[in-house]
Formats: C-alpha cells, structure tokens, sequence
C-alpha cells in the first residue's frame, strides 16, 4: 500500500496527517481553517486519495502558518508514499472548468520541488481565508513533494470557483501521475534511473 502518516510540530502548528495513494476519496479533515478544509476535501475525493488531517494552529493570529504548514506536512506525505517512484506515470495535466472558472494544472513528479502559479484572483479574501494563501500553500506542497507544480488561471471571475478549480485540478492531475502504468511498471519513469 501506498501510504504515509506525517506529524509536524512546531511553536505554531500541530499536525497530524495520513495519506493514501490508493484510497478511494474519504476524507477526515479538521484544520481549523474551514476553507482549507472545503479545499482538502474537495481535493480528496478528486484525486481518490483517502486523506485526514487534524491541525492546531494559532488561527488567532492568522491563517497562514497552518496553511503553510499543512502544505508542508501533505508534500511530506505525498514523496514518502511514492516511495521510489517506479511505475508511476510522472506527469499530467487537465484545465478544469468550475462555472465561469479554468484553471489549468500540471504536474511533474520530478524529484525536484517547485510551485509556479498565475491565479490572479479578484478578491482578497474569500469569507475570511486571505486568497494569498491559496499560493503560500502549493508552494509548500509541491517543494516537500519534490515535484513540479504549474497553476494556472486561464478564465475567472469568482475567487471561490478559482481556488476550488485549482484544488479540484491538483487532485485530478495527481490522481493521473501517481497511478502506475501497466507498461512500465517496473521502471522509474526517467532516463537518469532516479527521481
């Protein structure tokens, strides 16, 4: 089984987190940010991991060391449960559509970390989830995974469809990169030999 339990404490952030590749889209999340956890569910069932996360973090002064420090604790869990990487499909993308929002996708399960993301969103905040975030948050995903990660807006108007087409295409596009590929399933997706 494809799978991870990460714990991260520091002066900020509690976390426990458990990851499963080869889930079937449950999740169990309490970050205390209820955005995040509308996100990480969405993201869940798209890309048919089963996920739970408990975070306590001191929301009372932001959101965004727990954000930040669930992205990080997730990648963790992410690269642990891929293991060697053999067999996986490495890379994938998708443009998914949520109302008047496209937001395109793609990932590299590269061995190397890194987020590049355009999301321009219209407004600051969605309730009181600072829309920054939503970056601050793959960026710290995707540098613990060590995989490349491109975000992309291509058509939005409406800062909750946004994000939820970002999250729900991040699922998506992991969901396609971590399966194996009967092909190749003995053999790390590289020339090198190494991711």
């Amino acid at each position: 089984m494809r799978a991870a339990e990460v714990s991260r404490t520091t002066t900020e952030t509690d976390i426990r987190l458990t990851l499963n590749l080869d889930g079937s889209g449950q999740s169990d999340i309490h970050t205390g940010v209820g955005f995040l956890d509308h996100m990480l569910t969405l993201f869940a069932r798209h890309a048919n991991f089963d996920l739970a996360v408990v975070c306590k973090g001191d929301t009372w002064v932001d959101d965004h060391h727990s954000v930040e420090d669930i992205g990080i604790a997730l990648g963790a869990a992410l690269k642990e449960a891929l293991g060697d990487k053999r067999g996986i499909f490495r890379y994938a993308s998708l443009a998914l559509p949520m109302d008047e929002a496209l937001v395109l996708v793609a990932v590299d399960i590269s061995g190397r970390g890194g987020a590049y993301t355009d999301l321009p969103f219209p407004s600051e905040k969605i309730g009181t989830f600072d829309t920054e975030l939503v970056r601050e948050f793959f960026v710290a995903f995707a540098t613990n995974a060590a995989l490349t990660l491109h975000v992309r807006e291509l058509a939005g108007e409406n800062s909750h469809h946004i994000a939820e087409a970002a999250f729900k295409g991040l699922g998506h596009a992991l969901r396609a990169a971590v399966n194996i590929d009967p092909a190749q399933a003995d053999r790390i997706p590289s020339t090198k030999g190494l991711l």
